[in-house]
């Protein structure tokens, strides 16, 4: 969620998230949604993969079905392959991380991971953590806030709730409101704050590792 994430600076680091597909129905081929150096997403079924790229990837589940709960999360060592019995055909965000890891180096010095900054009324569950993202389930209550905050790494939020999240970022605040199935990107140094301004949200967090 913005707060989560975007809330960083998602604003002006963000690779923004293009229209989803027309419908569950009319997905023939992954639409992205999400694309720089750093990272590509693609929102999708989770039994369509043409025109996702080959590669590793997190799978995120967007709603309840055979497949499995929204929020959902697994690691595919090969995003573009036939998808394994058991996939279901739910609508899917397929997170990809793109080119090399970023030197130690460049980390900031004083950046926190998700779930390391000051946050109220925010509950935080891991899903799985590899060698190439750590991936977390994340929670906003109503009137939950965000403390100012630099992120120490690019992440990606996966919003499936939607909702309304009141961001600060470089001296300046706006109001984002969400749609289930928005991707958004905080890119690693960016700082910000935020508060919930509505109902509960509800994300999932892609950290990709440096």
């Amino acid at each position: 969620m913005k707060a989560f994430s975007h809330v960083v600076a998602a604003l002006a680091i963000a690779g923004a998230a293009g229209p989803p597909p027309a419908g569950p129905q009319a997905a023939a081929r992954a639409a992205v949604v999400l694309d720089n150096e750093r990272v590509r997403a693609y929102r999708t079924m989770a039994d369509v993969v043409d025109g996702v790229d080959h590669g590793g990837g997190v799978v995120i589940w967007l709603r309840d079905g055979a497949g499995g709960k929204a929020g959902r999360a697994i690691w595919r060592d090969d995003a573009a392959a036939p998808p394994a019995q058991g996939m279901g055909r739910e609508e899917v965000v397929i997170v990809q991380p793109r080119g090399a890891p970023m030197p130690p180096a460049n980390a900031p010095p004083s950046g926190s991971k998700p779930g390391e900054a000051v946050f109220t009324g925010m509950s935080f569950v891991p899903l799985f953590d590899n060698a190439r993202a750590a991936v977390i389930r994340a929670r906003m209550d109503v009137d939950a806030r965000e403390g100012f905050h630099t992120h120490a790494s690019d992440t990606i939020v996966v919003h499936l709730s939607g909702g309304e999240i009141e961001d600060t970022a470089n001296g300046k605040t706006i109001v984002n409101r969400w749609q289930p199935g928005d991707v958004e990107f905080e890119g690693r140094g960016s700082s910000h704050s935020a508060r919930n301004i509505g109902r509960p949200v509800d994300v999932v967090l892609v950290a990709l590792k440096p």
